[in-house]
């Protein structure tokens, strides 16, 4: 959990006004939910290794017998009825659940807001952090992922970050892939969370953890599953190309409409990866994420998750959605990425009139500048330098008697 010095906080604002205005360009609407859901919505199995990140929130009015008896049963949740939320889509679902008579019948949200993880942190993976979620709900065509792709997409153009690709898959693949190489479906989480860390120990190593699971590749041993994940890891589209029939493992349905997916959405670079899992356990279809040349990390993902919104209205909805990774994103943006509004600096003495100064200043502010007074010092070039940090861009030293704004006389920071 961090603190942010006014440059680095303006650089951040200056980022989300531009997701904010982008999102909202595409036609999505902004709600915002509380930092605590229950416990046991946090801890219903929807959110993956996630819930065991979360920050529980502790009973009021405990004793020393609740705290004993919670320590002898190992059942330490039993302490807390509340949680911070851990990500933003499990509220989503929440809130869908109890105002959807308000809402529309396809509900297109934005949510930009902190999330909490009791994370080990590192660069780019901190315990608070913020998410900017976009998600349709209602539609169950594939019009949803691509309005969300699209959306995305524009986004980081309009971030101004060049070379961003967006890989896709399919749960039903993956699902496919395993029962071809015979993975009982009771093994499936585990073996795809074997899979999931393929770009961090290689085939050959998830081959041999999935071989300790039982698995083989046309009965061969744990080289034929290594050999099956090099040819298929990071292909592409090119990967099918021409081929007939289709390889085995390939659900045909799934990958057909990944290929509409890419015809509706011909200026985005859509990278097909039949390895990419996504470890959030409620995805249930197509699946996405952002990935960087140089970064060996994603910068946001999505998917499709039709199952969740279930589990609290007791009626199924489809929903799919797509999260920007704004920690990693904000670190990519050049250090001088903040508003471009005209920003000024009145050095003024000492013995300056304050009634005068802020007459100045209020005929500054009215015509939409930003303004700041400061108070000359003997080191004029550190206090112009700090300035210039600060995110000024001009500054004016005060005669005596000048009243009016217009007689200032004003010069750029830093040249």
């Amino acid at each position: 959990m961090r603190d942010f010095l006014p440059a680095d906080k303006a650089r951040r604002e200056h980022a989300l006004g531009i997701i904010r205005a982008s999102y909202a360009a595409h036609g999505f609407d902004e709600i915002e939910t509380p930092v605590m859901e229950d416990a046991a919505r946090l801890h219903s199995g929807l959110g993956g290794d996630n819930e065991k990140l979360a920050f529980a929130v502790m009973k009021r009015g405990l004793g020393p017998d609740d705290l004993a008896a919670a320590a002898a049963s190992g059942d330490t949740l039993a302490l807390a009825d509340l949680g911070l939320r851990f990500d933003l889509t499990v509220p989503l679902a929440r809130f869908y659940a109890t105002h959807r008579a308000a809402l529309p019948g396809v509900f297109r949200s934005i949510q930009i807001a902190p999330v909490w993880r009791a994370e080990r942190p590192q660069k780019g993976r901190y315990r608070q952090f913020m998410q900017c979620d976009i998600d349709i709900i209602g539609e169950a065509g594939q019009l949803a992922e691509i309005e969300l792709i699209g959306a995305t997409a524009g986004t980081l153009e309009a971030l101004g970050l060049s070379g961003c690709s967006i890989r896709i898959n399919d749960r039903r693949i993956l699902s496919a892939l395993l029962t071809h190489w015979g993975v009982a479906e009771t093994l499936f989480e585990r073996a795809l969370i074997t899979i999931d860390k393929l770009d961090k120990i290689g085939a050959a190593g998830v081959a041999t953890e999935l071989a300790g699971l039982g698995v083989t590749v046309d009965n061969t041993d744990a080289d034929g599953i290594a050999e099956t994940l090099d040819g298929i890891a990071n292909a592409g589209w090119e990967l099918l190309h021409g081929v007939t029939p289709p390889p085995a493992w390939l659900d045909q349905q799934a990958y057909s409409e990944l290929l509409t997916l890419r015809a509706a959405l011909p200026g985005v670079d859509l990278v097909f990866d039949p390895t990419l899992v996504r470890g959030m356990g409620y995805y249930t279809g197509t699946i996405f994420e952002i990935a960087h040349p140089e970064l060996g990390y994603s910068l946001g993902g999505g998917g499709r998750y039709d199952g969740m919104i279930g589990r609290f209205l007791g009626t199924d909805v489809p929903a799919c959605g797509f999260s920007i990774g704004f920690e990693r994103i904000v670190d990519l943006l050049p250090e001088d990425a903040a508003s471009t509004a005209d920003a000024v600096v009145i050095v003024h003495e000492k013995d300056a009139a304050p009634a005068e100064l802020m007459a100045l200043k209020r005929q500054l502010v009215a015509s939409g500048t930003r303004v700041r007074l400061e108070k000359r010092s003997k080191n004029l070039k550190a206090l112009l330098e700090r300035a210039e940090a600060d995110g000024f861009t001009r500054f004016a030293l005060l005669g005596q008697g000048v009243t009016d704004a217009g007689a200032l006389e004003f010069k750029a920071l830093g040249g």
